[in-house]
């Protein structure tokens, strides 16, 4: 009998949902035992979130400092470990890379084939990445990615996705659509729990190479490339001036996210709409450096 072991940090349910039916088709297999187990942080953090809250996670996630997290209760060898997380700041959240760093992560990831599980919007690649570090450094084997992004045009999401995080409501209003993954991916999802079911039959964890090629697993949207390392590059700077601003919810560190939401919200109503159309119309030139690119930060897993 195979053990899958599920790891996820979920705070609205949605990625916890979506690992629900990846896994379904797998708890249907005699020959599949899978173990759920939450990823929970010693000083749990709100949901929805307060404005300066949210903000004050900002530094910390974009140099992934991590956060102390519970043990978790297991000692079983497992044959996949499937790790399921949410984007914050273009970074893993802070308790998934916490539980990364930590001596009960690398003891039980170590040599182990992983597939990561993302729930986020359309900007992903730079937490993927960084997520491709922290399983190098304890020694786990990435084996695949699946993605699922958020309903609606990117425009769009910067409006509904801090609504949601900030209010809780995830419904469509006034021409905004319905915040989150919609409900059909998310449902047509179990797709990959049918392909590791097949795979898992026929020992290709133990093997080299991806055991959900070709199913659509992660799609890189070639125009937001561009835009998501400028973003990053503006993250890592302003992380810094917080930082230095003083410790979390200090009146000094406050006063500069001030700052920086009112520059961010100039930055999203101006000058990303700007870039974006720049962007579509250089496209047609960068046609070959970016379909390089789309395929390898679509790797392991790809179309």
């Amino acid at each position: 009998m195979k053990k899958v072991l599920v790891l996820y940090y979920s705070q609205s349910g949605q990625l916890k949902q979506v690992l629900d039916h990846i896994i379904s088709p797998l708890e249907f297999d005699d020959q599949v035992q899978c173990d759920f187990l939450k990823i929970t942080p010693l000083k749990p953090y709100p949901y929805p979130w307060k404005f300066y809250e949210f903000f004050n996670v900002f530094p910390e996630s974009v140099f992934m400092h991590g956060c102390e997290v519970e043990e978790l209760a297991t000692a079983d060898e497992y044959d996949l470990i499937i790790l399921g997380y949410t984007v914050w700041f273009l970074s893993p959240s802070l308790p998934i890379s916490g539980f990364l760093q930590s001596k009960q992560a690398q003891k039980l990831l170590k040599n182990k084939p992983v597939i990561t599980v993302i729930a986020c919007r359309d900007m992903w690649i730079m937490a993927q990445e960084k997520m491709k570090h922290l399983l190098s450094d304890i020694g786990a084997r990435l084996i695949d990615n699946v993605v699922l992004t958020d309903q609606g045009k990117s425009l769009y999401t910067f409006v509904t996705t801090p609504r949601w995080m900030l209010t809780g409501k995830k419904d469509a209003f006034w021409f905004f659509p319905k915040a989150g993954v919609a409900e059909n991916d998310i449902e047509e999802s179990s797709r990959f729990g049918l392909a590791l079911s097949s795979a898992l039959a026929e020992d290709k964890e133990q093997q080299e190479g991806s055991m959900l090629n070709n199913l659509g697993a992660a799609n890189v949207n070639g125009k937001l490339i561009a835009t998501e390392h400028i973003a990053h590059r503006s993250f890592r700077i302003w992380s810094r001036l917080i930082q230095k601003a003083g410790a979390p919810n200090s009146q000094g560190r406050n006063v500069v996210i001030s700052i920086y939401a009112v520059f961010l919200f100039i930055l999203v109503c101006t000058v990303v709409p700007l870039n974006m159309l720049i962007r579509k119309i250089i496209a047609p030139f960068r046609k070959e450096s970016i379909a390089k690119a789309v395929h390898d930060y679509e790797q392991p897993s790809g179309r």
